[in-house]
């Protein structure tokens, strides 16, 4: 579980994962990585597809389905990562917007069936909270903007 507190009402905190423009602001975390695809159907029934190619030359591949969207409430997502064709694991993930006056506070909940080694485990779940971070700063900075 991760949370974080964003400078934004929910209806626009949640702008930040369904608009791909917004998205790739804070969620586009590698630039020394190649994006190879990207493509998003953001809509229940739709599906999430992004491959990279990172520094060191190998291919990391996210794939998610959207399961249940309530705008400005909450997005329930499945989704697996690969490494070299490899899977590394697979996940049901809960972002849920909960109003906090002008704020936003945002819950992050993954299960996941982690199925790589215990470093990779620690740097991907520090990788996930590294990009919440900087969605709160990208946020904060749109306010000012």
């Amino acid at each position: 579980v991760i949370e974080r507190m964003l400078q934004a009402r929910p209806e626009h905190a949640f702008r930040f994962f369904a608009e791909s423009t917004l998205k790739s602001l804070w969620n586009d975390c590698h630039p020394s990585w190649t994006v190879l695809e990207d493509r998003s159907d953001f809509r229940v029934g739709g599906a999430e597809a992004k491959r990279w190619r990172t520094g060191e030359g190998d291919e990391l591949t996210l794939l998610a389905y959207y399961l249940d969207i309530v705008p400005a409430v909450r997005i329930i997502y499945a989704f697996d990562m690969t490494l070299r064709g490899e899977r590394l694991s697979d996940s049901l993930a809960t972002i849920e917007f909960v109003r906090d006056g002008v704020r936003t506070k945002m819950v992050f909940t993954e299960q996941m069936a982690w199925l790589g080694g215990p470093e990779a485990m620690r740097t991907r779940i520090s990788g996930t909270g590294m990009g919440f971070d900087r969605l709160v700063e990208v946020i904060s900075e749109a306010r000012s903007d």
